[in-house]
């Protein structure tokens, strides 16, 4: 019998069904690669998570995130989900979390978590001319600014629009996003649009492919923490940053982003578990 829970994460106050919803299993050291795969397309949710026993002593526990589809170094949303049920199992505010892409420190105020990311941000152009990612999100070039690739544990596309209605307005062309958002270290096609709706808030959509078709993510906190990495990179410190995600799709999600005088990059949000259960194989 596997013991698991399900959490939303990134929930806005006073709603418990909003935010992104995760799974977590209690202990994955029983089951192999080939079974945690098949577990998370089960489950169909954006991650699914396995704790296991650390193999660093710095770490309270050994996290493995698999989407329905493959298995990823880092995420945020499943992180800070999964430091909730490792507070439920073992007590205490404070934690490291071994991830494949690195030590993630988390740490709880109340039902708020906050995880700093493994490394610094690490960035490189983007290919695409501005008309073709314009012409991939189905949006005018002028309704577009920069794109660049940031990767502070998973790489993404992070691409800068000019307003919040030109965030609203986008319409993903699959065989585009799959050519022009390809991630070669990621294998794996995602943009992560965004635009200020004031100096301190940003409206965000992230969009990826699945079996062909395009899904949006209602919170994605790898995302969040490379529009950190995207502001660090330019030498912009001392931020903070409130971030929206999910109101298109019926799951509003409110990320907190925090990029401190040293470059470092923290993202927090509200962690909500809504139950527990056993899975027989």
């Amino acid at each position: 019998m596997l013991r698991y829970r399900i959490l939303n994460v990134f929930t806005r106050e006073g709603d418990r069904l909003s935010g992104n919803p995760l799974c977590v299993f209690e202990d994955g050291s029983a089951l192999d690669d080939a079974t945690m795969q098949a577990l998370a397309l089960q489950l169909n949710l954006s991650e699914t998570t396995f704790l296991l026993p650390p193999t660093r002593p710095e770490a309270t526990a050994r996290v493995r995130i698999f989407t329905p589809t493959f298995e990823m170094p880092f995420a945020g949303h499943p992180t800070l989900g999964t430091a909730e049920v490792v507070r439920a199992l073992h007590g205490g505010d404070t934690h490291v979390l071994e991830m494949a892409a690195g030590l993630v420190p988390v740490t709880a105020a109340g039902s708020t978590w906050t995880l700093r990311t493994a490394h610094a941000p690490v960035t490189r152009a983007v290919q695409a001319t501005r008309a073709e990612l314009a012409a991939m999100l189905s949006l005018p070039v002028d309704a577009t600014r920069e794109a660049g690739w940031v990767d502070t544990g998973a790489e993404q596309l992070v691409f800068r629009l000019a307003s919040v209605e030109a965030v609203n307005a986008i319409r993903p062309d699959p065989l585009l996003l799959a050519r022009h958002g390809w991630s070669e270290k990621r294998r794996e096609a995602m943009v992560y649009a965004w635009a200020h709706a004031s100096p301190t808030e940003i409206v965000a959509r992230f969009f990826f492919v699945q079996h062909g078709a395009v899904i949006e993510d209602p919170a994605t906190g790898s995302a969040c923490a490379n529009l950190g990495g995207w502001h660090a990179s330019r030498g912009q410190r001392d931020v903070t940053l409130h971030v929206r995600q999910g109101e298109r799709v019926g799951r509003p999600s409110d990320l907190r982003l925090r990029v401190d005088a040293e470059g470092a990059i923290f993202v927090g949000g509200d962690v909500i578990e809504l139950g527990e259960g056993v899975l027989r194989l």
